[in-house]
């Protein structure tokens, strides 16, 4: 039972580095050698548990994106809450979104295959059915299909994070400035949903 719970902590302990890792760094910059160190892991053990490098990240970003829709079910009903709840989750744990990016400079124009697509395409789906049954029942208005909502949102939550440095020179930088930004993005979700009371 001891070796059971060992295993799972330095499986977590490499899960941990690794995320740090290939957010810094992308696929193609990251180091098992640097993962086994921060994690305190024997390097072989870790291609044991998780193959090669690409398996890794494929299993970090499954573990991420797992995390965030725990973290962050979709609230259709509620289009600028669930807005404010994903920009609060990648304020706080930018990682996910570092991985996409990493993931989709290195992978997504190429036409290399999306890592996990079927199980992506599925999750994404739910959120759409999730806008899409709000619509039909007319909590939500149906300006844009479901898909591309739950895509807008998305975007809106995120480019703030992903993208600081573009967010402080073009709408500043002190907390007044991401209170005011963020009250802007949910005016425009709740504009885009019909959900702003007009």
């Amino acid at each position: 039972m001891a070796s059971t719970r060992d295993a799972e902590a330095t499986k977590a302990r490499i899960f941990a580095a690794a995320t740090a890792e290939f957010a810094a760094h992308g696929i193609a910059g990251a180091r098992i050698d640097r993962i086994a160190r921060e994690a305190k892991a024997n390097k072989q053990l870790i291609y044991a548990y998780f193959g090669d490098k690409a398996e890794l990240f494929r299993q970090v970003v499954q573990h991420a994106m797992l995390d965030l829709a725990a973290a962050v079910p979709p609230d259709p009903e509620n289009p600028d809450g669930y807005l404010d709840r994903l920009m609060a989750y990648h304020a706080a744990r930018p990682e996910l979104l570092r991985l996409m990016l990493w993931e989709g400079l290195e992978y997504g124009s190429g036409g290399f295959e999306v890592q996990r697509e079927q199980e992506r395409r599925e999750y994404y789906a739910a959120k759409a059915a999730a806008f899409a049954a709000a619509q039909e029942k007319g909590a939500i208005e149906r300006y844009l299909p479901p898909e591309h909502l739950v895509f807008i949102i998305s975007a809106l939550a995120g480019w703030p994070v992903a993208v600081s440095q573009f967010r402080n020179l073009l709408v500043g930088e002190t907390e007044e400035d991401a209170a005011q930004l963020r009250e802007s993005l949910r005016t425009a979700v709740r504009r885009l949903t019909g959900t702003d009371g007009s």
